[in-house]
């Protein structure tokens, strides 16, 4: 009762209520905003964390255009059940070339964080062109049609220079090698993958099936994919020490 008393103040005073709220404010603000007056940076640096190939930059930029992430988070939250059938929960380090980010906070389908990788190239085709040949309960729709849509890459290193701006690591010498780069990394027997892998660590070679047509949109959507939390060794990290 008495605590009601002291409560009854704040509801029949306006001015004392506003008072009240302002002082929780400034509290709580000082709190989550002091520290970054004096913290470097707060994303912890990982290692492996790289900018995405040209390739991959362009099948990312497809995902976005086709609203995956309406259905698709790329966050693994450090809850025992996220962990046990994700993977790794997501590290903020492995978003900081994103923009925007893929988080996301619908999962009408499982997260892919942790999907590169997990299946073949052949199964991830299949799942675009239909999605019930593999997964049989699937409401996803189908994406046949990046199969026979030429890649354009005509723009990629602009794309890559604007990113650049914002903060990714793309130099000068990578944004020149950009589409020499896409058809390497399309070409798994060409030589040049090799030095494709010097300048983006991990990166996988995949073969085109646009044939003479040259690349689809599908080949880049697949690369993007097949990549996505395959640059981090979560060896290093202990995910059941941070399970709630």
């Amino acid at each position: 009762m008495s605590m009601w008393k002291h409560h009854a103040i704040f509801e029949k005073n306006s001015l004392v209520l506003l008072v009240g709220i302002l002082i929780v404010i400034a509290i709580g603000g000082l709190v989550e905003i002091g520290p970054l007056f004096y913290l470097k940076s707060t994303i912890e640096t990982v290692d492996g964390v790289r900018p995405y190939t040209p390739l991959e930059l362009a099948g990312r930029n497809i995902y976005v255009r086709e609203g995956c992430y309406l259905c698709h988070s790329q966050m693994i939250r450090s809850l025992r059940d996220e962990v046990e059938r994700y993977g790794h929960y997501s590290l903020a380090a492995e978003s900081k070339y994103d923009h925007p980010f893929q988080w996301g906070s619908k999962r009408t389908g499982p997260d892919l964080a942790r999907v590169g990788g997990k299946y073949s190239d052949d199964w991830q085709r299949g799942h675009l062109n239909d999605p019930r040949s593999v997964v049989p309960g699937s409401v996803m729709p189908r994406y046949g049609f990046l199969a026979e849509t030429p890649l354009d890459f005509a723009h990629i290193q602009e794309d890559m220079q604007v990113l650049a701006i914002e903060g990714v690591p793309y130099t000068p010498d990578l944004i020149a090698k950009a589409k020499v780069d896409i058809k390497a990394q399309l070409s798994p027997d060409d030589p040049s993958v090799a030095d494709l892998v010097k300048r983006y660590p991990k990166a996988v070679a995949h073969a085109s099936l646009g044939g003479e047509a040259g690349p689809t949109e599908q080949d880049a959507l697949v690369a993007y994919l097949q990549m996505l939390g395959t640059t981090v060794d979560f060896k290093l990290f202990d995910a059941k020490a941070n399970w709630r």
